[in-house]
């Protein structure tokens, strides 16, 4: 096992150093830049500056600098600093403007995945055992509804009948009379009342899916010869199906941590502007459209890390449950 972590934690570290400079150069690769569109920004408002006001724009930002150049000075910040450069477009530091919003997304983003799998297992493991049932056959619609439905329309369904049949404030995660307002219970109860939309919108699709994997999976595992002889040496079906094929059923969901740990970080992009969420996906969207270039780094550059340390963790998770994975 020690062997194992050894050469997984030794292919992490060049994985992050290639991917740090890979996201550098994809947020380089649109053409134009951030002095670009904001001349372009200029220019949809009715003013204007000349090519040699936005050079200069560029000379004091760095932006004529080569790539390289610019890479190590961005990279060495943030390993030297922990300084992920300014926002160009909001003309604060990247870490703050980060850093405000990650509290809130992993929030939602970590009730959203529990909620999940508090559903997911449970009702794959139920649809297995008593498959083509008539609750199999719910569950199953249910799950092909669940990824039929796109979430920011299934957020617009449930915004609706929170405003015409529940008569409360839709949008956001707080009513605008509790901003800024000390904390109360009157405003916890009004978080309450907003947060279970986004919980129930991410949710349901990766609920829908991963409830058809997990009854997929345990399709497979009660049918082999193990569950039978544990079935002939008197063991209750709660003992034999929690004790054996769910533990083997389960290797998928762990296997999802890889790329659950930066869904956290970046939540639902689409499902948190629709919802007008002040989590990081909007900020991320924002900071794209406008070639900002620290701030989309910095998230691409996060989001990969997250990636690499999910698939990291996934792998652990994977070789202490099933041996056979360690020895491969």
């Amino acid at each position: 096992m020690a062997n194992f972590l050894l050469r997984r934690i030794l292919w992490a570290i060049p994985t992050l150093i290639v991917v740090s400079f890979i996201s550098f150069i994809i947020i380089q690769l649109p053409p134009g830049d951030y002095v670009t569109a904001y001349a372009a920004e200029l220019r949809n408002s009715g003013e204007y500056i000349t090519a040699a006001q936005e050079n200069a724009i560029r000379t004091q930002l760095g932006l004529n600098d080569p790539i390289l150049v610019q890479y190590v000075r961005w990279i060495g910040n943030i390993l030297l600093h922990g300084d992920f450069g300014q926002s160009f477009h909001w003309n604060a530091p990247v870490s703050d403007l980060i850093w405000s919003r990650l509290a809130l997304t992993l929030l939602l983003s970590s009730l959203s995945l529990v909620f999940t799998w508090i559903i997911a297992i449970p009702i794959g493991v139920y649809s297995a055992q008593r498959q083509y049932s008539l609750l199999d056959y719910v569950f199953t619609i249910f799950g092909f509804l669940g990824k039929g439905i796109p979430d920011f329309l299934l957020a617009l369904i449930l915004m609706w009948i929170g405003f015409a049949w529940m008569n409360i404030d839709v949008g956001g995660l707080i009513s605008p009379r509790f901003e800024g307002a000390p904390l109360s219970l009157s405003k916890v109860l009004n978080v309450l009342n907003h947060v279970w939309i986004p919980i129930v919108v991410l949710a349901t699709g990766g609920a829908a899916g991963l409830i058809r994997v997990m009854r997929a999976n345990m399709l497979d595992e009660l049918g082999k010869p193990y569950v039978e002889t544990a079935y002939a040496q008197g063991l209750s079906e709660r003992q034999v199906v929690w004790g054996y094929p769910v533990r083997v059923a389960l290797n998928p969901f762990i296997s999802t941590v890889g790329w659950a740990l930066p869904a956290l970080f970046s939540g639902d992009v689409i499902t948190a502007v629709v919802l007008n969420l002040p989590t990081t996906g909007p900020l991320m969207l924002q900071a794209l459209k406008m070639q900002d270039m620290y701030l989309a780094g910095a998230f691409i550059l996060i989001l990969s890390v997250f990636t690499v340390i999910g698939t990291l963790l996934s792998d652990i998770l994977l070789a202490w449950s099933d041996p056979r994975i360690r020895y491969a």
